[in-house]
């Protein structure tokens, strides 16, 4: 498969943009680090510019398979940065979150396989199994309860907020972008590396209980 560079600037990159940016809040909202509700505002920004960023792609696709493709996966963040807003700012339990992260981490997957079968974009489709890994850790934590894992989460989220975030749009919306086998097992390893780091950094971080609870209960 050869290397391939993109030279678009879709309004998605933007988006993209800031998914990196509040998974970082999110990331340091778990770990106690920002308060849940100041944490709520940012995400209901994020989310609603998810919603309205592939709508607006949507109304512009005049039928491009590869278009609407694109703008449908933008929609599964924003309804997950808008539902931690609202659950954070009227203090709801995160169960219902927890197991709408299990839908996406099962759609990331579908995403990603056809990044690397349809699309050709084989460093996305690494990105979006990134993803389906940290929303199932979501789905963990908040579904299914699994305190233990709120500190590891917190910092995988940080991580993963600019490996598949930050960076990548910089990357897209300067033209820098580039996609191709080896973009995506250098992300790969980075991405054990992320678990790795994850998992060492939340065996020396400590909390207060009320600290913990709250973040895990409202995330």
């Amino acid at each position: 498969m050869p290397q391939q560079r993109r030279k678009d600037i879709p309004v998605g990159n933007v988006g993209l943009l800031y998914v990196g940016a509040v998974l970082f809040i999110n990331g340091l909202m778990l770990l106690g680090k920002i308060p849940g509700k100041s944490a709520a505002v940012f995400n209901l920004f994020v989310g609603v510019m998810q919603i309205v960023f592939p709508t607006i792609i949507l109304s512009q696709a005049n039928g491009d398979p590869a278009a609407i493709f694109g703008a449908s996966g933008l929609y599964l963040f924003g309804f997950t940065y808008l539902y931690v807003g609202i659950n954070q700012i009227f203090n709801l339990p995160g169960e219902g979150l927890g197991w709408f992260s299990l839908f996406v981490a099962v759609v990331a997957v579908v995403f990603g396989v056809l990044q690397f079968t349809a699309i050709n974009d084989p460093l996305f489709g690494v990105i979006w199994f990134i993803w389906a890994i940290l929303w199932t850790l979501f789905f963990l934590l908040l579904g299914l309860g699994k305190d233990s894992l709120n500190d590891f989460t917190g910092w995988f989220t940080i991580i993963v907020a600019h490996i598949t975030g930050t960076i990548p749009a910089l990357l897209l919306l300067s033209g820098n972008y580039t996609t191709g086998p080896r973009e995506a097992i250098t992300l790969a390893v980075v991405g054990v590396f992320a678990l790795v780091a994850s998992y060492a950094l939340s065996r020396r971080t400590s909390h207060k209980p009320n600290e913990t609870s709250t973040v895990t209960q409202n995330a």
